[in-house]
């Protein structure tokens, strides 16, 4: 069956009774080559694990079948396993998970499945809820790589840099966990149903340590990442004020950008990893 030919996927969905959901972002690829290459770019081998989060009827696992070792596959639709069935049948090297990949114990999953496996993620992510999906995967920092379609504006956003219109904290938390590269664009064609925008596949290499190590920890880190970013359109002070004005008054805020190199007008979407790591640990002494 070729799960790429628009008329065969009809009569296969048709045999099942299903019926796309709009709450969960579904949308099947009808594309040959963007399967393939999605998989390509994955980068699995036999020597690797995949885990794929929202499989839809499969294509795309079953490219990731024709490389991997092993590939496991969460599907939350309870409508789709009976499709899966079909289509992965004779395929040993598939396991299929039904449940919500943000509710599975991730870490636990890699460890009863991908044993002696190098883990890697390789997926269509939902739009909906691609960003959530994506710091789960990383916070559990078990795969080598991860690579999903998402789109495009996501993807811009993870992959930019500072002083572009893109970049935000979701962009430092991509970049400060893994090294985002997009790869190449899907139209809205490739698609059953089309969605209204433009999909982009990226490439995550996980780093083996976080960009920066900021003194003052982790989760003060991205505090204050977050803070810097909620008014946009004013500057890193005024931004900075909404989340420790209370409790260091504007005038302490202000002290701490000095501190740290920056100019009291700077706007926090010009602020670098090492900028953010720096103005974190200058509050964090502030405050303490």
């Amino acid at each position: 069956m070729n799960l790429c030919d628009i008329r065969e996927v009809r009569a296969l969905l048709d045999r099942h009774g299903f019926r796309f959901s709009k709450s969960l972002g579904q949308n099947f690829l009808v594309a040959g080559w963007v399967p393939r290459q999605i998989a390509e770019a994955g980068g699995g081998d036999a020597a690797c694990g995949v885990l794929e989060i929202g499989p839809g009827i499969g294509c795309l696992t079953r490219e990731l079948c024709l490389r991997a070792g092993k590939v496991v596959s969460v599907e939350l639709d309870p409508a789709l396993p009976p499709v899966l069935e079909e289509t992965m049948a004779g395929a040993d090297n598939f396991t299929l998970i039904s449940g919500d990949i943000l509710k599975l114990d991730i870490p636990g999953l890699v460890e009863r499945h991908f044993q002696g496996l190098t883990p890697l993620v390789c997926a269509n992510l939902p739009y909906n809820v691609a960003s959530p999906i994506l710091k789960a995967l990383l916070e559990t920092g078990r795969f080598r790589t991860v690579t999903v379609m998402v789109q495009r504006e996501v993807a811009l956003r993870l992959a930019a840099k500072p002083g572009t219109a893109a970049y935000g904290a979701l962009s430092v938390y991509m970049q400060y966990h893994a090294r985002p590269e997009i790869l190449f664009d899907v139209p809205p064609e490739c698609f059953l149903p089309a969605p209204k925008v433009t999909s982009s596949v990226i490439r995550c290499q996980v780093r083996e340590t976080p960009a920066v190590a900021p003194a003052c920890g982790e989760e003060f880190f991205f505090r204050t990442v977050k803070a810097a970013f909620v008014l946009r359109r004013k500057t890193l002070c005024n931004s900075l004020c909404t989340a420790f004005g209370s409790p260091l008054g504007k005038d302490g805020v202000a002290a701490a950008i000095t501190r740290c190199g920056l100019s009291p007008t700077v706007r926090g979407e010009a602020l670098g990893m090492e900028d953010f790591a720096a103005l974190a640990d200058c509050l964090w002494a502030a405050l303490s």
